[in-house]
């Protein structure tokens, strides 16, 4: 498999599992220690993916601040004693659905391509 689709998929799936752990709401996120915990952790995860995609396939797609991400998993992952959790809904609802609909139009836009290139042997 692409590492490029592998690691998309693994995004794609950690925002659908994100959407699931908060689906009853801010209130919910900030009374569940449980909720908040599976959350962090797939951020974290997420984010860590999305640094392993290619940089051509980056560089297609601006609209994403590849770089914030990239310093929002370091405070997941070295400053987590000061995670402040107002930060992290902002995330889930202002930078989650951009980052969603960018991810689905990179994995339609690889799908073209392997039917490009499937259409020319």
């Amino acid at each position: 498999m692409n590492p490029d689709r592998l690691y998309l998929t693994h995004i794609s799936e950690s925002i659908a599992d994100i959407e699931g752990f908060v689906v009853e709401g801010k209130e919910e996120f900030f009374a569940s220690r449980k909720t908040q915990a599976a959350v962090l952790y797939t951020l974290q995860t997420l984010a860590e993916s999305t640094q392993r995609l290619s940089e051509g396939l980056k560089a297609g797609y601006s609209e994403v601040d590849w770089v914030s991400i990239r310093g929002f998993r370091n405070r997941l992952v070295h400053d987590y004693l000061n995670t402040n959790l107002n930060v992290v809904w902002n995330v889930i609802e202002n930078y989650i659905p951009p980052l969603k609909a960018a991810v689905q139009a990179m994995l339609a836009a690889l799908e073209d391509d392997d039917r490009s290139s499937t259409h020319k042997e």
